[in-house]
């Protein structure tokens, strides 16, 4: 695989990495990982990918049923 697409693929990983911590939308992050494994697939290594960008995807849908919000405060 040529340098350029693994440096691209892990720059779609990282953005999407740094756009959860930065809370921003997970749909951004989505996007960032859905690209990186499709820059994997063209590249010819998807299956190299996959793990790394399913446990992402999971972790999305985890954070997205997340705990329920604090109740607030007592008056």
């Amino acid at each position: 695989m040529p340098d350029s697409a693994r440096e691209q693929i892990q720059k779609h990983l990282v953005t999407g990495d740094n756009r959860l911590k930065q809370g921003v939308a997970p749909e951004k992050a989505r996007e960032s990982y859905e690209q990186a494994l499709e820059l994997a697939r063209e590249a010819g290594i998807e299956e190299a990918v996959r793990p790394l960008v399913e446990l992402r995807l999971a972790d999305l849908e985890r954070l997205g049923r997340g705990p329920a919000p604090p109740a607030p405060p007592a008056a």
